[in-house]
């Protein structure tokens, strides 16, 4: 049988969500992550990981825009692909018309095409990539859709001082919501569960 994990440094996703707030600050979790993509309840322990050089990161977004355009030319699907680094990590968005099959229900095929382009990247220069990859325009209009998702939980928290918890999201999604819960006063964010039921809490601040 052939391996087709990706070694990671970040574990998982879902670890980039709070390792990436507390450490950087750059997107999914981010993802992103992705991810960007690491939980407030791993980023205590993380290792430290060795910093990869703006060339290198823009080399990782070349490689997956190439698998990228040959996954659209197999499928017959027409978009334009950039590639780009952006807060510290390779990205690769593809805009075009018709392409609501690669992002799927919330984002799942999405994900899926994400880890196969990392893996890409993984094969030919053997470094783990935090790469975000992106298909019109979804994830960005996502932040959005989360950001008041957030906003809304943070309000409710406030007014009756008990805890929200929110629908099971991806890594992605939770990363969105921790940068607007941790960017205001008086609440704070944690993760709970498992995937792929894993949710967001949002309650206050100790």
């Amino acid at each position: 049988m052939t391996e087709t994990s990706i070694p990671r440094a970040e574990q998982s996703l879902d670890e980039e969500e709070t390792a990436t707030l507390a450490v950087d600050g750059d997107d999914t979790d981010t993802d992103d992550d992705s991810a960007a993509d690491e939980d407030t309840d791993t980023a205590a322990g993380g290792r430290v990981k060795k910093a990869v050089s703006e060339g290198d990161l823009f080399r990782q977004s070349e490689i997956a825009a190439d698998y990228v355009e040959g996954l659209l030319d197999i499928l017959d699907y027409d978009g334009d692909i950039d590639e780009l680094v952006a807060a510290g990590r390779p990205m690769v968005e593809v805009v075009g018309e018709r392409l609501q099959n690669l992002v799927g229900q919330r984002g799942a095929t999405l994900e899926a095409l994400q880890e196969l382009t990392r893996l890409a990247v993984f094969r030919q220069t053997g470094t783990p990539s935090r790469l975000l990859l992106d298909v019109g325009g979804y994830r960005s209009n996502r932040r959005k859709e989360l950001a008041a998702v957030a906003k809304n939980a943070v309000e409710k928290v406030k007014e009756y001082g008990e805890p929200v918890r929110l629908d099971a999201m991806s890594a992605f999604e939770r990363k969105c919501v921790h940068d607007v819960v941790n960017a205001m006063s008086g609440v704070a964010s944690e993760s709970e569960g498992v995937e792929p039921n894993r949710r967001i809490v949002v309650r206050p601040a100790d």
